[in-house]
């Protein structure tokens, strides 16, 4: 089974390369540089493809940063901090992120012939990530029939919260040392956005320690 990953390199998408992998697929990885401030990401990406011998190509889709306002590209826009509830975390949003980094995939994986496209998103996400809904999964399949009937769009993660993906990296032994989920673009995690809270959170409620350096 050949499959296309995206990979954002944050916790989820991690945890189900290692999931393909123990799934013995055959791996394309693809992550995407859309001028976001936590670039960092995309090195741990290429350090963990390195490592465990994948094949993966970062693409540069650098217009997302000049159509968008969001605090996750613009400079001049601070991404908040604490929890989701506020009315400030609508600034995370960076719109029709997933669909555009999809059907992206989707033309590599027609290219190379490929079975399926993995995505790391899940519905358990805040309620203001409208393409990480099953509508969107089901949207982008519809893309995908049009031009084939073999590819699927795969997301097995779709039901799971960030505490049961956790969960899972205990059986699959995930190396999470090489991931980087901050918001922010230091190299040490600030552990005041949303996105290191619900990390910790997520490590917590499965009684283990996060093995990545907070500020």
């Amino acid at each position: 089974m050949k499959t296309v990953i995206i990979l954002s390199w944050w916790l989820d998408s991690t945890t189900l390369l290692y999931r393909l992998i123990n799934e013995w697929k055959e791996i394309y990885a693809l992550s995407l540089d859309y001028w976001q401030k936590h670039l960092i990401e995309l090195q741990k990406a290429k350090q963990t493809c390195k490592k465990l011998w994948i094949n993966h190509k970062i693409l540069k889709i650098h217009f997302l940063n000049e159509i968008t306002e969001n605090s996750l590209t613009r400079k001049d826009i601070e991404v908040p901090e604490w929890h989701y509830e506020s009315e400030s975390m609508k600034n995370t949003v960076v719109y029709n992120r997933n669909p555009i980094m999809a059907n992206i995939a989707l033309s590599y994986a027609l290219t190379i012939w490929a079975d399926e496209i993995a995505l790391w998103i899940h519905s358990w996400d805040h309620h203001i990530y409208e393409d990480c809904r099953p509508e969107a999964l089901e949207a982008l399949q519809k893309t995908a029939d049009i031009w084939n009937k073999w590819i699927k769009f795969i997301a097995p993660y779709l039901n799971t919260n960030k505490w049961g993906i956790v969960k899972e990296w205990l059986k699959l032994w995930v190396d999470y040392s090489l991931t980087h989920t901050c918001y922010k673009w230091w190299e040490i995690a600030c552990w005041k956005c949303w996105s290191c809270q619900e990390r910790l959170e997520a490590f917590e409620k499965n009684g283990e320690k996060d093995s990545i350096a907070y500020m």
